[in-house]
Order: C-alpha cells, then sequence, then structure tokens
C-alpha cells in the first residue's frame, strides 16, 4: 500500500515536522524586524504551501506569533515583541492611516455592487470572511488572468478558508459567485481555465 503523504526535500513527512521549525526562518532572517509570508517559511522547510500555513497557524495558536491580513490576499506573520505602549497615540495619524488602506483595499463601485448582490452562505462575521475570500480570488484572477481551479486551491484557499472545512467545500461557494463579478469568464466545463477579461468591464458600456 502506497504512502502519499507529503515529503519534503529531505525525505521527511511534512505532518512529522514540528510546527517551531517555522520558527527558524525567522531566527535566520538578516532583518529580524521583517515579517514573513507563506512562501518564506515554504522556501525554508522544503514544503508545500498548505503545509506551511499549517505550522504558522499553529504557532499563532500557542501565541509564539501574531498575523494580520496584507491587501485583500496576502498575509504575513511575526514574533511579537513587548513592551510599553505609545502613551500619547496620535488619534489623527491612526484615522489617516486607516483611511489609507481603505481606499487602496477598496474595489471599483461596478465590483462592491456585484459582491453585495451574490449570494454566499452565511451570516455576520463569517460572511464576512467569505466575501473577502471571494475578493481575494477575484484580484488573484486580476493577476493571473488565466486560472485554473488548482490555482484558485493553491493560492487563495490556505490565507481566506473562511470558515470552510474542505477546499472543495470552499470552491463550491465561491465560484459560483466568482462567475457574476465584471470581466470574469467562466469555464464552460468543470476544471478549465478561468479567465479575465480586463478592467474596461468594471464600467457598462452604453448600447
Amino acid at each position: 500500500m502506497s504512502d502519499d503523504r507529503e515529503r519534503n526535500g529531505q525525505g521527511q513527512y511534512a505532518d512529522r515536522i514540528p510546527a517551531t521549525a517555522a520558527l527558524e526562518a525567522f531566527d535566520d532572517r538578516e532583518d529580524l524586524g521583517r515579517p514573513l509570508t507563506a512562501d518564506d517559511v515554504m522556501d525554508h522547510l522544503d514544503c508545500s504551501r498548505r503545509t506551511a500555513h499549517n505550522k504558522l497557524n499553529a504557532l499563532v495558536e500557542d501565541g509564539t506569533l501574531e498575523t494580520r491580513k496584507v491587501g485583500a490576499r496576502g498575509r504575513v506573520w511575526w514574533v511579537p515583541i513587548e513592551g510599553d505602549p505609545d502613551p500619547d497615540p496620535d488619534p489623527n495619524l491612526e484615522h489617516q492611516q486607516t483611511a489609507t488602506r481603505s481606499e487602496t483595499e477598496s474595489p471599483p463601485p461596478a465590483v462592491r455592487e456585484a459582491m453585495a448582490a451574490v449570494d454566499l452562505p452565511g451570516t455576520g462575521a463569517t460572511l464576512e470572511a467569505r466575501r473577502e475570500a471571494l475578493l481575494a480570488s477575484y484580484e488573484y484572477l486580476i493577476e493571473n488572468p488565466s486560472a485554473r481551479k488548482s490555482d484558485f486551491l493553491e493560492n487563495v484557499y490556505p490565507d481566506h478558508p473562511a470558515e470552510f472545512e474542505t477546499d472543495e467545500g470552499w470552491w463550491n461557494a465561491i465560484q459560483p459567485a466568482l462567475k457574476e463579478l465584471p470581466g470574469v469568464d467562466p469555464p464552460e466545463e468543470r476544471g478549465h481555465i478561468w479567465n479575465f477579461l480586463g478592467p474596461d468591464r468594471f464600467t457598462p458600456t452604453l448600447g
């Protein structure tokens, strides 16, 4: 009976690599203040992106690392440093930073309207997470105008599982909604290529 478990370049089973092994990637940084991406850990452990995410998420859960989203699709991790909080933070600066993040991360109006109209399962925080996953999938397609289902599962799902237990359940919810967004040309058959037709589809044309 064959064993299909993932192995790294040293022949180790990925599920046998302890989560703490990911910390070696942080120790090897020249700039100790630089947060790392899943790709950094994936390269260090010589493993898949999904395995790197599993190790990083385990370290977040036990408080060893902290994480945050960067844009709609990216995520970084870092080792928290204890220190005294700023005794007199500038509320205006925080407001400006929040506004800037909102402006740079906000999709065009036509996309926002289409996303609000599509049907995704869930309510409250769950629904919000699934809308973020949809937006991340859309942005991935813009950056990769010819993508397969497997590309979304490999590059978007690990960062945006949106409370789905499996990538297949995630895709079954995301792909019907993705079809409804501007500029998306879905495949005629399952598993074939998804295309993005261009930013001109963000605005309606007059007939």
